[in-house]
């Protein structure tokens, strides 16, 4: 269903700029549009008017979705590396009014929530390195790829821009999981990209901060970056704990066999009873949680067949393929052997 207007402002809203671009990618490809944006709970209106927000989650739903439909796993690169940086908006002049880059990637943190409310970015200096933290916020982060994976490429093509050099990431990791990369991304960000991480980063040498910006204009940048401290108080979200950042705390400890409450609560820096009070307080408990999040990722890992089930149970935090396979057919009636025969079918 279309999500409600009205309810977009209750949950964390993105701009739509992604959205749009795989909008038009699937309409050049012939590919009908509605029933996917269904499906993604999007409507046409919301896709033809560039000022409409949408929600972060249901562009999280559409990129899927028409990666699928398209046949491109790695449609969010392909959509990063291709688009033109200015209809990024209001955010992308101000990084290229900024004086150096280390400005640029401090306002690249700050003012990201205007563009997409689910994303918190974190800055952080060391000795040798500097690193940009992506943190979902609101969002279910193991549904995502293709966002994460558009935002990682668009910062280096950004930044590149910025500088006029061919800048390469020390590093670049996200949480998701991927059995195989893929050498066009990795020739064009310059490294492999380490899947299955712990946090969505990535890292630059330190001396990066230092470079100079080409197009800089410190007037235009100080009008620019007065505007966006208004869209900033504008779409800054609500605070409180929502299921959504509890269900991403236990995707990143479940591997581990470390999804525990008091854990979990650790994680987002609360008392265990704080927890279960902010839970409670959204009709939910760790448990149930827990529960729908292991239901959720063992059917979108059946789905993939470059998994093997024994796999599939260690990222669910299954020690032993046997309880992984009785907790599966509690929850769908097959066993995970069944199931992927059946979607193998269903390909075929």
């Amino acid at each position: 269903m279309p999500v409600d207007p009205a309810h977009v402002g209750r949950m964390p809203s993105a701009g739509g700029l992604m959205s749009r671009l795989a909008c038009a990618r699937l309409d050049r490809a012939g590919i009908a549009l509605a029933p996917l944006l269904r499906k993604a709970g999007i409507t046409i209106e919301q896709i033809e008017d560039r000022s409409a927000r949408l929600s972060a989650q249901s562009q999280i739903r559409l990129l899927a979705l028409a990666a699928d439909q398209l046949k491109e796993p790695f449609l969010g690169f392909h959509l990063a590396r291709d688009f033109d940086l200015r209809e990024i908006g209001l955010l992308h002049y101000v990084l290229t009014s900024s004086a150096t880059m280390g400005d640029a990637m401090r306002r690249v943190v700050r003012y990201s929530q205007s563009a997409n409310e689910g994303v918190s970015l974190r800055y952080i200096e060391r000795s040798d390195e500097i690193s940009i933290i992506c943190r979902y916020v609101g969002v279910v982060r193991h549904s995502d790829r293709q966002q994460m994976e558009f935002w990682m490429t668009a910062i280096v093509r950004s930044y590149r821009e910025l500088t006029g050099r061919q800048i390469v990431p020390s590093r670049v990791t996200v949480v998701h999981h991927r059995l195989e990369n893929s050498p066009e991304l990795s020739d064009f960000l310059g490294t492999n990209v380490v899947f299955g991480a712990e946090a969505d980063t990535i890292v630059f040498p330190r001396a990066v901060r230092d470079m100079p910006v080409v197009s800089a204009d410190p007037y235009l940048n100080e009008l620019l970056v007065a505007y966006c401290e208004e869209a900033l108080a504008k779409h800054r979200p609500g605070g409180g704990v929502t299921p959504s950042d509890v269900e991403n705390a236990i995707a990143s400890l479940l591997p581990h066999g470390m999804a525990r409450v008091d854990e979990v609560a650790r994680k987002l820096g609360m008392s265990r009873r704080t927890l279960a009070r902010r839970l409670a307080s959204e009709g939910s408990t760790f448990s149930d949680v827990l529960n729908r999040l292991r239901v959720d990722l063992a059917k979108r890992h059946i789905a993939d067949p470059a998994l093997s089930i024994s796999q599939i149970a260690w990222l669910l935090g299954y020690r032993e393929i046997s309880a992984f396979t009785h907790a599966f057919k509690r929850w769908t009636g097959k066993t995970p052997r069944e199931m992927r025969a059946r979607e193998n079918a269903a390909r075929a």
